[in-house]
């Protein structure tokens, strides 16, 4: 069995969308949440993250500063800068 540290994450720089695959879970439902639309689970488990406009969301916000469900879904992915 392989064991992956991250998400699957793929950025598409025409669009300016960063999208993070946390499980392979079907997915019931999604939600906008302050420029990034979050897909969950019917028992509301993140499945699939997108940031919209990445590079202006990362710039203008800090991991500290996301809301806490989006922290908890990214807790193992190192968003800031290196």
């Amino acid at each position: 069995m392989t064991v992956k540290k991250y998400p699957n994450i793929l950025y598409e720089p025409e669009d300016d969308v960063l999208n993070i695959w946390l499980s392979k879970k079907p997915i019931q439902y999604g939600e906008d949440e302050n420029g990034m639309i979050i897909h969950y689970t019917k028992n509301r488990e993140p499945v699939y993250i997108e940031v919209l406009f990445a590079k202006r969301f990362f710039n203008k916000n800090k991991k500290t500063d996301m809301p806490k469900n989006i922290r908890y879904a990214t807790s193992s992915f190192p968003l800031d800068k290196a």
